[in-house]
Parts: C-alpha cells; sequence; structure tokens
C-alpha cells in the first residue's frame, strides 16, 4: 500500500491521511486555488522536522465535506471576500460559491485533533 505522503527532503512518510493530519510537525499554511477545477488547488503545509512545504491536491480532502456544493463562483462578485485570492488566507468565506467547500475543510483541518505542539521530529509515524 502506497502511504499518504512522504516529504520530498527529509523522506518522512506518513501511511495515512489522519497521522498525516494529527501530526504536530505540519502545520497548514494556504491554499492555492485552481479556478479551473477547484478540486486541484492545493492545500500547503509546511513541516517543521526539516522546514519543507508539502503540497496536497484538494480533492484528496473533500470527504470532509458535509455540506452542500455550489456550481457557480463568486469571485469578483460583491458576495466575494476574496479569500481564495490570498494563499495564506485559511478563514472560511460566507460566500455560495464552488470554492465555499475548500474553506469549510480548511477549517476541518484547522481544528484537527493534535498532540502537544511540541515537535518531535522522529519521524512522522507509519
Amino acid at each position: 500500500m502506497n502511504p499518504f505522503k512522504t516529504c520530498p527532503l527529509c523522506e518522512a512518510t506518513w501511511t495515512d491521511r489522519e497521522r498525516f493530519l494529527a501530526d504536530p510537525d505540519l502545520e497548514l499554511i494556504g491554499y492555492q486555488v485552481d479556478f479551473e477545477d477547484v478540486a486541484l488547488g492545493l492545500f500547503l503545509f509546511n513541516h517543521h522536522c526539516c522546514g519543507t512545504t508539502l503540497a496536497i491536491r484538494a480533492k484528496g480532502f473533500r470527504d470532509l465535506y458535509e455540506g452542500p456544493f455550489f456550481s457557480d463562483r463568486k469571485t469578483g462578485t460583491e458576495a466575494c471576500p476574496g479569500h481564495c485570492l490570498r494563499c495564506t488566507e485559511l478563514s472560511p468565506c460566507p460566500a455560495a460559491c464552488e470554492c465555499a467547500w475548500v474553506r469549510e475543510v480548511l477549517q476541518r483541518i484547522r481544528q484537527w485533533p493534535r498532540p502537544s505542539s511540541q515537535h518531535s521530529c522522529a519521524g512522522a509515524g507509519g
């Protein structure tokens, strides 16, 4: 079975998404939108053990969203606060927009239960 993610610099490996999200050595730092296909946007995580930024497609987290999916994008309208245009903006968005599910998933990841915030860097767990 393939691991969920391997760090390209230090080769730390996370066997599944739950271990990845629970790792206190990882920090969600941004979302790089793909307006052609929102699911192909990138969630960005800093790996504090080696300083690398890891990118994972939003579609790898889509099942964490339980709300409605909207087909229209509100970017550039009065309803849009422009969060997706700022890579490091992690705030939720009130717009009924095609990108709304991504903003909610960002919140779920930010609130994911983790052990102490003390960095271990002894391996990602497997």
